[in-house]
């Protein structure tokens, strides 16, 4: 749910009266064609309130699949799940799929955006809320079963702070929440010195706790360091421009940036063994994105020579050259799963090693099917 203030290119793209709900801007500047169109176009400064759409007569809808799995083992490579974009719904629907391609499932029937495991692979959360709660909406998290498909909402505490949640705390009882105070949103109780990353309690959406500060501009949640102890977040100013990747105590001090601006939104990930960060970005505003990998001191930056169908880095003036985003690490810090295409040629998902060998091609959509924003967990394989 990145309210990231859009280039002109996107907001072209809203003008055409594209609608949709919890889109996301997924990068900034002219490589953003490496993401989706209908996540692009619904992500512009002009700020449609981000929900998770959710169909009233979908709201009745039973379980999908009966009794939960056990989880694995922590470090345990299990399912992924990723988003693949639903026409109907003009936005992207959640699913499910074993590493080798086969047991690929959808969750829930509604819309869903930003999804990501819970530490023990038990639960998945997504920022938004589904359905159109009382009082206004301040965001907050959908957190769903992906074994029955039953969910529950937790509305943003503040009604004068949008809230988005949805980066897990390792021990699974807080969420990482990009936040903002803006006008469109808010109404005339705004604020936008507020913007930042906040928490939130799981079990009841209580205990806002401030972690970052960054006014008029945005703080993107990426994920936490494996003992809790420190988040790593993107940040763009107030016009939509990356400014890098930072990492922060969760109390909100020692603040460190760790890699220069051009960090495309909205994923990466903390290496299980704590040492090193994955995430993509433009190196320049004229290729689209590629995978890179830092120590979390900000040393050995290094990118990750992957080189799935249509390319990492590639020129965005190349019809054929494709971006690479969304990495996250495997459950045993030995593989990286990212998504790889463009709006002309379709994304798909892949996991790779972090030095590049062992690419694998994990969906298999066609120009017309676009599957992203995938995570790595520990759930049983189905």
């Amino acid at each position: 749910m990145c309210r990231r203030l859009a280039s002109p290119t996107v907001d072209a793209r809203a003008a055409t009266g594209a609608t949709g709900a919890a889109n996301h801007v997924r990068e900034a500047g002219p490589g953003m064609r490496d993401k989706p169109t209908h996540l692009l176009s619904m992500r512009v400064r002009a700020r449609k309130l981000i929900r998770l759409a959710l169909l009233a007569c979908l709201v009745a809808l039973p379980a999908l699949i009966a009794g939960p799995a056990t989880a694995n083992p922590a470090g345990s490579n299990g399912q992924l799940l990723f988003a693949r974009y639903d026409p109907n719904l003009d936005d992207t629907v959640l699913h499910t799929i074993n590493p080798d391609g086969s047991h690929d499932q959808q969750v829930v029937p509604f819309a869903v955006e930003c999804p990501h495991w819970s530490p023990d692979g038990t639960r998945i959360a997504a920022c938004g809320t589904v359905s159109h709660l009382p009082g206004p909406d301040t965001g907050g998290a959908t957190i769903i079963d992906p074994d029955t498909g039953s969910y529950r909402e937790i509305r943003g505490p503040d009604p004068e702070l949008t809230t988005a949640c949805y980066v897990w705390s390792p021990d699974a009882k807080r969420l990482a929440c990009e936040s903002w105070s803006d006008e469109e949103f808010i109404g005339e109780m705004n604020d936008p010195t507020r913007n930042g990353i906040y928490t939130i309690r799981v079990s009841d959406g209580q205990g806002l706790t401030r972690m970052t500060s960054n006014p008029y501009g945005d703080d993107v949640p990426m994920a936490y360091s494996p003992n809790g102890k420190r988040l790593v977040f993107a940040r763009y100013d107030e016009n939509g421009d990356s400014l890098g990747l930072f990492v922060v105590k969760t109390n909100g001090t020692g603040l460190r940036q760790i890699a220069p601006a051009g960090v495309t939104c909205c994923s990466a990930g903390w290496s299980p063994q704590g040492n090193n960060i994955v995430f993509s970005r433009h190196v320049t505003p004229d290729v689209h994105s590629s995978i890179w990998i830092v120590h979390f001191d900000g040393t050995g930056l290094r990118e990750v020579p992957a080189h799935p169908a249509y390319g990492c880095g590639g020129p965005n003036s190349d019809p054929n050259a494709g971006g690479c985003f969304d990495p996250r690490w495997s459950p045993d810090g030995e593989q990286i799963v990212f998504g790889n295409g463009s709006g002309d040629l379709g994304r798909n998902v892949y996991t790779v090693r972090p030095d590049g060998s062992g690419l694998h091609q994990v969906t298999h959509g066609d120009a017309g099917q676009s599957n992203e924003q995938p995570d790595w967990g520990p759930h049983p394989l189905g």
